[in-house]
């Protein structure tokens, strides 16, 4: 009954999500860790993943022509 799910069966936790939203903003990603990922993320995560990344690389941003702009 109480039977061990195979790897492909378990939808990543956020921290791996996370991870795998990083290295796309950087288009640079493994074949065999794109078809892994596409198979196991959950979409909810991604999105929220995809959000939290792209408010971090915004902040990021002002936050370097700020410093541009100061001097």
């Amino acid at each position: 009954m109480n039977e061990p799910r195979k790897a492909s069966e378990v939808k990543m936790n956020f921290g791996a999500t996370m991870k795998a939203v990083f290295w796309s903003f950087f288009g640079v990603r493994k074949r065999k860790d794109y078809e892994h990922d596409a198979a196991n993320l959950n979409p909810i995560h991604v999105i929220i993943g995809a959000l939290i990344g792209v408010a971090i690389f915004i902040g990021i941003l002002m936050f370097v022509v700020r410093l541009a702009v100061a001097k």
